[in-house]
Formats: structure tokens, sequence, C-alpha cells
């Protein structure tokens, strides 16, 4: 039998159900598809505002109209200017996986300082896939246990919180 074989049924549901998302929600924005430095972006430097420059009034511009969210001082993003990688990991969390790299679901234990401080085991992380990447790539979902979830697209250097 082929390693892993047994996730294949539901990998194909939670790839269907993705694909429903992603499908849904194209016509709400961009989902991912610009080029422009942003939360799609996937180079580092060009994501916008760390938390701390976010919590000292940056004037950096931010998605969601350089909304700031008052719980966590990060600035907030809509899903619909995430790239389309990140909309399928979302619905892969919200339907609870099958998951696709044995780390997504790990601990995330905060160690940047960038989200707001919670006991431990709060955050758990999850794989955004990044095209042309040899390895996992640098993009992060982390979700609190309380169902906020935060995007970085530079490993855990900047953070942007997910408007609900």
């Amino acid at each position: 039998m082929i390693a892993g074989a047994e996730r294949l049924p539901g990998l194909v549901l939670a790839a269907g159900l993705a694909a429903l998302l992603v499908a849904a929600l194209a016509g709400c924005g961009s989902a991912g598809t610009s080029a422009s430095a942003g939360p799609a972006s996937g180079t580092t430097g060009s994501v916008g505002p760390t938390a701390r420059a976010a919590s000292v009034g940056a004037t950096a511009s931010t998605p969601a109209g350089g909304m700031i969210d008052p719980a966590s001082g990060l600035p907030l993003v809509a899903v619909s200017d995430l790239p389309r990688q990140a909309l399928v990991t979302i619905a892969l969390i919200r339907a609870g996986g099958p998951f696709p790299h044995d780390q997504d679901g790990a601990v995330f234990q905060n160690r940047e300082g960038l989200l707001p401080e919670q006991p431990r085991a709060w955050y758990r992380e999850y794989t955004v896939e990044t095209p042309g990447s040899p390895d996992r790539g640098p993009r992060r979902i982390v979700a609190g246990e309380d169902g906020t979830l935060y995007w970085t697209a530079d490993h855990y250097g900047s953070f942007w919180v997910l408007q609900r």
C-alpha cells in the first residue's frame, strides 16, 4: 500500500470543498491573483507592517481600508485579498482536515511575540502552499482557539488578522 493512501478519500473531499470555497469567493475580489505587494504577496518585506509597526501607528497601507484589529493591534485583511492557496487552507481548517502536511495543526508557540499573548497550545499553524517552493514555503495560517485566523506570508515576520 502507498504510504498515506488511507488519507486519499478525505483529501479528495477536502479538495472538493476547497474548490467550492474558491469558486464562491472568486467574485469577491482578487483572491490573490494580483501581483501587487500586500497579503497575497509571497515576498519577504512586502507584506505590510509588523505588529510592532501597527501598534505604533505606522502609515503603511493595509488591506481592508487600512483598518487595525483593536484586540491585537494587527492589520485586518479580507479573505478575498489572500492568495487562492490560503482559501484552500482555510477551507481545510474549517472542515477539520485532512491536511496535506504532517506539521499542519501543530502548536504555534508565538515565539516572536507578535500575536496576542495566550496560554500554550492556544494557537495552531497550517501550511499555505507556496507555488514553486521546494518545501512548505513561508506562508501560514495560524488559528486561535477562539476561531481567529491570522495570515503570514513571511514565515512569522508579520501577521494580519482575517476579517470575520
